[in-house]
């Protein structure tokens, strides 16, 4: 069995940021996996702008964005393996994949970056009513038939959840030729971004509903015929007698993306509220050796965010293949408090070989709000936010002097000003 130093699942915006740092930090014996034929993950479907902001200080499209780091990789030469299916992971990281050319493979990393992205819910993830017709489908799926086939999937179309791929897919769409008669979005707010919003909605002229899903498929022949919408009360109740109904021929649903962590599963890889894996301030997970980034981890808002984050898997990948961090040292529980969904790191080692990173989500839109980091009655950090929503992650830096000498859990938690 061949052994590798560092093997990275997944080759998008995370995987090769990590694959990257990893080697610029001293790592030689790197491999990326990759499922798909090209490098890039799915930011090859993503051919709308807005990347690259942060992460290059201009704006690119997806493609754009990945030939960046595609020229990186192969700049560094970074071995990498294309249309090879990882199928198995052990706990002492034997990685199992296959491909036409090598056949089933095994190896044994000393060390793991999983860069697996996430996966969208589907028709039956959300129980969605009515009939089971042709014409439902999500929209990573219909961005792909549009951008990658050339392929239109309808003229009339409805969109169900805000979230930024079915705001910037009624964009698509609407540009295609197609008629989006509205984005249908269950909470009171909307799960995209602003910027999202007004360049994919308001300067289209598709109206966006909030409190309304929908509440019945019609199909006739198979074939979706239209779409009923209802309002929902503050428990998300449908309302009786609230109903609008929509002629379209295909329903786009936008409804969350879940961390693609099966291989993490094989090894009962603790996992937290976000459907990620438990991570301390290094990316490491409770499995030892085994790293997390990206979309896997917990769904990101902006794709810099991804590449960020990554680049700290690979290098703490290249400080653990080096003796340097050890993740049997002395733990700290990271909790959410008030106000917050999840936080992430989970945890933290002592010791902290560099500053930490903070990120967390909101539950619910918030104004004027205090966030406070403490450990027990010791303040470690208090911030005023002005605003914060559900759609964007906040991220805090904390320095490592802070943490000396902390020994009690660690709460993040918002408080009014």
């Amino acid at each position: 069995m061949k052994t590798v130093d560092l093997v990275v699942i997944g080759s998008g915006a995370a995987g090769m940021a990590a694959a990257v740092e990893a080697k610029k930090n001293g790592v030689d014996d790197i491999l990326i996996l990759e499922k798909e034929e090209r490098l890039g993950g799915i930011l090859n479907q993503c051919i709308h702008n807005g990347f690259g902001l942060t992460e290059f200080k201009e704006e690119l499209t997806g493609p754009e964005y990945l030939q960046r780091f595609v020229d990186q990789v192969k700049e560094l030469k970074i071995p990498y393996k294309l249309n090879s299916q990882v199928i198995d992971l052990s706990k002492d990281k034997v990685v199992t994949y296959s491909n036409k050319e090598d056949g089933l493979v095994k190896i044994q990393a000393k060390a793991i970056v999983m860069a697996t992205g996430c996966y969208e819910r589907n028709a039956g993830a959300i129980m969605l009513p009515g009939d089971r017709c042709s014409g439902v489908i999500t929209a990573g799926t219909a961005q792909r038939y549009l951008n990658i086939n050339g392929l239109m999937v309808g003229k009339r179309i409805v969109i169900l959840g805000s979230g930024d791929i079915g705001l910037i897919m009624a964009r698509r769409l609407t540009l295609e030729g197609a008629k989006v008669l509205c984005v249908s979005e269950l909470m009171p707010y909307s799960a995209g971004l602003n910027r999202n919003i007004q360049q994919c909605l308001i300067d289209f002229n598709i109206p966006l509903y909030l409190s309304r899903t929908v509440s019945k498929v019609v199909g006739k022949n198979g074939r979706l015929e239209k779409v009923i919408l209802s309002a929902v009360d503050d428990k998300l109740q449908i309302i009786p007698g609230t109903e609008m109904e929509f002629e379209c021929d295909t329903l786009i649903l936008s409804v969350g993306l879940i961390p693609y962590i099966s291989l993490l599963n094989y090894i009962d890889c603790p996992t937290s509220s976000t459907r990620g894996a438990v991570v301390n301030q290094y990316m490491e997970t409770m499995v030892d050796g085994i790293f997390t980034a990206g979309n896997c981890l917990h769904v990101h808002d902006v794709v810099d965010f991804v590449s960020d984050e990554a680049r700290l898997a690979g290098r703490s990948a290249a400080l653990y293949l080096q003796n340097k961090i050890n993740n049997s040292e002395n733990k700290i529980n990271i909790k959410p408090g008030n106000g917050l969904s999840y936080v992430l790191p989970q945890f933290i080692l002592e010791n902290s070989l560099e500053d930490i990173v903070i990120k967390f989500r909101v539950r619910r839109p918030v104004q004027d709000q205090i966030v406070w980091i403490k450990s027990g009655e010791t303040v470690i950090m208090k911030q005023i936010k002005p605003v914060m929503i559900p759609s964007e992650m906040v991220m805090i830096k904390i320095a490592k002097d802070k943490l000396v000498g902390i020994k009690e859990d660690i709460v993040v938690s918002l408080e009014d000003r």
